[in-house]
């Protein structure tokens, strides 16, 4: 392992906030749990004994005698808030020394960076073009990010976990956004970050980044796997594959509610249901047709004259 070439790229200065990103998330993450597990321990303290619920306080955090029932901004949060302000403060400054600035040279036309990568906060998308046309990866993929977010509230009909950490009772909505957050966000950063090297090839941690590095990998379409050659048969065949994985996932989802979400499902008219059905199905299209092109080296599943998929 070239420990060199790994400390090259972590101390990086376009990398380091990567690498804090990393601890802080844990440590959040983390916090999040134990607040949540607290309440809930609570929660179900609670209900079995009515007459404590009478009195007691509704929420484990913060765990101060009175807390609970009056919190005054003066002094309490103002002198955290300035305490707080002060020590971000001190470590920008430590940073900014420490640290020089990732200017470079003026753009020239004639030398191209290798790799060449976008800010931090597109290399997400940066990486979805390896696995997907650009104009799915650059355009249809944020697009739905942003309609998704945006339907959130008109789907989620869970009264419950609104001003306070609990996990029993927001299980499914916790855990689309973990997947979606980590999964389909944070681990493609790091990705594009750590282990994109020249000509955007896949470089293990610790692996010398050679720029004469060439890899002999013949992609293929998935109707090339069964021998189908016309590209009417590719476009009948894709849209079978991906149908069939729209009416399969469907059911799937379906059967997953029914059994584990029930109280969530009969909150839901058909509309949200079928909503949020489709925009799982997607989210969890991405990991498998990343799976496809890094272990069997699929490039598209559907192939059209207008798109590829």
């Amino acid at each position: 392992m070239d420990w060199h070439q790994l400390w090259v790229i972590i101390s990086a200065p376009d990398n380091v906030p990567i690498v804090g990103l990393i601890p802080l998330l844990c440590f959040y993450i983390y916090l999040a749990w134990k607040q949540a597990k607290g309440n809930d321990d609570l929660i179900a303290e609670l209900e079995a004994d009515p007459a404590m619920a009478k009195t007691h306080h509704r929420k484990t955090w913060p765990f101060k005698p009175g807390w609970q029932k009056e919190v005054h901004v003066w002094p309490f949060l103002l002198r955290i808030e300035f305490l707080a302000a002060i020590i971000i403060t001190i470590i920008l400054m430590v940073w900014s020394i420490t640290l020089n600035a990732p200017l470079e040279e003026p753009a020239n036309p004639n030398l191209t960076m290798n790799p060449s990568k976008a800010p931090w906060y597109f290399l997400g998308l940066q990486e979805m073009l390896v696995y997907f046309d650009p104009w799915i990866a650059g355009v249809v993929m944020p697009t739905l990010i942003i309609v998704g977010l945006m339907i959130i509230p008109y789907v989620d009909t869970n009264p419950l976990g609104s001003g306070y950490y609990t996990w029993k009772q927001r299980k499914f909505a916790i855990s689309t956004f973990l997947f979606g957050f980590i999964v389909l966000w944070i681990s493609m950063i790091i990705i594009g970050t750590f282990i994109r090297g020249p000509g955007w090839q896949w470089f293990w941690p610790g692996q010398t980044w050679d720029h004469n590095r060439q890899i002999y990998e013949v992609n293929r379409d998935l109707p090339d796997l069964f021998g189908i050659a016309s590209n009417a048969g590719k476009m009948i065949f894709g849209a079978l594959v991906v149908g069939g994985y729209f009416v399969l996932g469907g059911l799937g989802v379906y059967s997953l509610f029914r059994r584990y979400m029930a109280k969530d499902f009969k909150r839901m008219s058909l509309v949200q249901f079928s909503m949020t059905q489709v925009f799982l199905l997607i989210m969890l299209a991405l990991p498998l047709k990343m799976i496809l092109r890094l272990a069997w080296h699929i490039k598209y599943v559907w192939i059209t004259p207008w798109f590829n998929v």
